[in-house]
């Protein structure tokens, strides 16, 4: 995880080295109550509401959530508002 502020934004960027989310999914990954991950079982959790709940926050503060790749191999998703 990493923080950096500058005099307009404050950015925190959370990354990991599981298998990501493919570059044009990144977008789809963010629709309420979509899964992407077809093969967890509905009883392990999720319910698809997570990122766009989060991104919608965001949004409302004037900020977004953009995801992308890590540098660890996995996906990294920034949170960026305003200060």
């Amino acid at each position: 995880m990493s923080l950096t502020q500058d005099d307009r934004l404050v950015e925190i960027a959370v990354e990991d080295d599981g298998p990501g989310i493919a570059a044009e999914r990144h977008e789809e990954a963010f629709r309420p109550f979509h899964r992407l991950d077809q093969g967890r079982n509905l009883q392990s959790g999720g319910s698809g509401l997570g990122l766009s709940i989060a991104r919608d926050i965001a949004r409302a503060h004037g900020g977004d959530i953009i995801l992308g790749d890590s540098a660890m191999g996995g996906l990294k998703a920034t949170v960026r508002l305003p200060v």
